[in-house]
């Protein structure tokens, strides 16, 4: 045959559009998918086997959204969820939302009724477009397959680029089965080389001249892969730094120049540190309502350079007397060496001063009884654990003591729901982060409420091995809660029993993990020892005081120097 003739066949091939769909995805680099199939989208699970793509299959939507989630936090790379119309569709809003308060970039891909029967209230027809519009990036409806490598294309670049966020992609059923040019192919996107943004000198000359100047690093520096310049520009300077939740690691929390967490559950010594300095480095943070309390009188004193990758950020809640909008390494490197190449102000009593606010304030670890001390459990774990450690957080009391309490040193390696605060998003998001670091100790901590609400998950753990540690803080309440409701509405506890949980050791070991329960203080170190040696996925459920509460505690309304300090129990 004649290349002629091998050009024409070739133009004339067709391939469906469920399967150019798996193809572009390959070409994407996309080597695992969180999904649960259903009517709307069975044409592309039709063309998954065999592709070389691993598809997990979660027990809930939600789980396969937060799984996503996981996965993309922790390997720095897009995520992505696949779900049916309808139900299966509803069932990611959580997740994405999820996403797009930490800022995370997904994928979600859902099946849609043909295109012929929207609109006509259709069996599992809702209209995902519209419903995520407030909580997404970007949203497409794809209505010819021939679009579809280029509605991939830009989704993933969408989702990654800039500021990051979940990117939806709605697939009417009709466009999957549909034969489109097997030729067409991806496009690619040029990235322009990264600037440093105007203002860099005059940034670097009110650092230089500040003499109580303070970093506030957010989680905007993990999603900028800005870590390394972050610390380095910290080290350079000398100058201390307080981190948000989702900035924990941006500097190890144990680096010599951070004073620690500031915020409502925040170290003390962060708190009083930014109230008292002279100028805020805010770096990839957006001055949230729990990192500053009373907002008008946060750092009452202090003028504000603020960077960060998303310009609405900047002035939105607090003038910033230097805005540096855009690339976060490049004007992170710039303004180390326009600071290098001045003469600072000396400060060395303001690092003198924060080191004792540090050491005045640091935690205690010697809480009475024969009771759990939750801190010190969690301060073992990431000791014993060591540098591997990635950690996957629920909501509520346990996450604020994991927070405080166990050693970070990497942003990537803290995964916790910030934004929007999601119960259940430990479990799915650990199993995703693992397959995305398989060579990380993953674990879970978990609190008795947040764990039943994506225990099914449980099962996916046991049907890929996915080697997962669980700690179970069980405090047989909705602890969180009660804590605001003996604090703030005169003890009236309202709904927050959990007594008649079940037995959830047994309840892990019915899934099929290995699981152990523990109850006094003398327990803790060989339990440790047993779920991190042990082999497979695992759950070491932790029975703690039920009156046990986070400490300290901004009150809501004060600025972050009232914090309120209770007893260790």
């Amino acid at each position: 045959m004649s290349m002629p003739e091998l050009q024409a066949q070739s133009d004339t091939a067709t391939i469906s559009g469920a399967r150019l769909l798996v193809r572009c995805l390959r070409e994407l680099k996309v080597d695992t998918i969180f999904g649960y199939p259903g009517g709307a989208i069975m044409p592309v699970y039709d063309a998954l086997p065999n592709s070389g793509i691993r598809h997990i299959l979660t027990r809930h939507e939600q789980g396969a959204a937060l799984a996503a989630d996981g996965y993309a936090r922790a390997s720095g790379r897009v995520g992505v969820c696949l779900a049916t119309s309808g139900p299966g569709a509803t069932n990611l809003v959580t997740g994405l939302a999820n996403s797009m308060l930490d800022s995370v970039p997904v994928v979600a891909i859902t099946g849609q009724v043909a295109t012929s029967l929207m609109g006509t209230d259709a069996f599992q027809e809702v209209d995902m477009f519209g419903i995520t519009l407030p909580i997404v990036k970007h949203s497409y409806i794809v209505r010819d397959a021939a679009d579809i490598p280029r509605v991939l294309a830009e989704a993933f670049h969408l989702a990654a680029e800039g500021r990051p966020g979940p990117v939806l992609v709605d697939l009417p059923k009709d466009i999957t089965v549909a034969q489109v040019n097997a030729s067409v192919s991806l496009p690619t996107f040029n990235t322009p080389e990264p600037k440093p943004s105007p203002g860099i000198e005059l940034a670097a000359e009110m650092m230089a001249a500040a003499r109580r100047p303070l970093f506030y690093l957010g989680g905007g520096i993990e999603m900028a892969f800005a870590e390394d310049a972050a610390r380095a520009l910290v080290e350079a300077t000398g100058f201390p730094c307080v981190m948000t939740l989702k900035g924990l690691g941006a500097v190890p929390t144990d680096h010599p120049n951070s004073v620690g967490m500031l915020g409502m559950h925040g170290n003390q010594a962060a708190n009083l540190a930014v109230q008292e300095c002279d100028l805020l480095i805010v770096t990839g943070a957006r001055f949230d309502d729990r990192a500053t309390g009373k907002l008008d009188e946060f750092a009452p004193g202090a003028r504000v350079i603020h960077l960060d990758a998303d310009a609405a950020e900047i002035s939105k809640l607090r003038h910033a007397d230097v805005a540096l909008a855009g690339d976060l390494i490049a004007n992170l490197n710039a303004l180390k060496q326009a600071f290098c190449a001045m003469q600072p102000s000396p400060i060395e009593r303001w690092r003198s001063h924060t080191g004792e606010l540090r050491e005045k304030h640091a935690w205690r670890y010697d809480a009475p009884g024969e009771t759990i001390y939750a801190p010190a459990l969690l301060r073992d774990l990431a000791e014993q654990a060591g540098d591997d450690l990635l950690l996957a957080c629920d909501v509520g009391q346990h996450q604020m003591w994991v927070a405080q309490h166990c050693r970070i040193r990497h942003p990537r390696r803290h995964l916790t729901s910030g934004g929007l605060g999601t119960m259940g998003y430990g479990l799915p998001a650990g199993l995703g982060a693992k397959l995305a670091c398989p060579d990380n100790t993953v674990v879970v901590v978990s609190g008795d409420g947040s764990i039943m609400m994506n225990i099914q998950e449980l099962a996916t753990l046991k049907r890929y091995q996915i080697d997962v540690r669980i700690v179970l803080l069980d405090n047989a309440s909705l602890g969180m809660v009660r804590q605001w409701q003996e604090l703030f509405f005169d003890g009236n506890y309202s709904e927050i029993d959990l007594s008649d949980n079940p037995d959830f050791a047994e309840l892990a070991r019915v899934f099929g993990l290995q699981a152990r329960t523990i109850d006094r203080r003398d327990q803790v170190g060989g339990a440790l020892d047993w779920l991190l040696t042990s082999t497979g996925p695992s759950l070491l459920h932790v029975r703690i005081d039920p009156q046990a509460n986070v400490w300290p505690l901004v009150p809501p309304g004060k600025n972050n120097a009232n914090m309120m300090e209770g007893e260790q129990r």
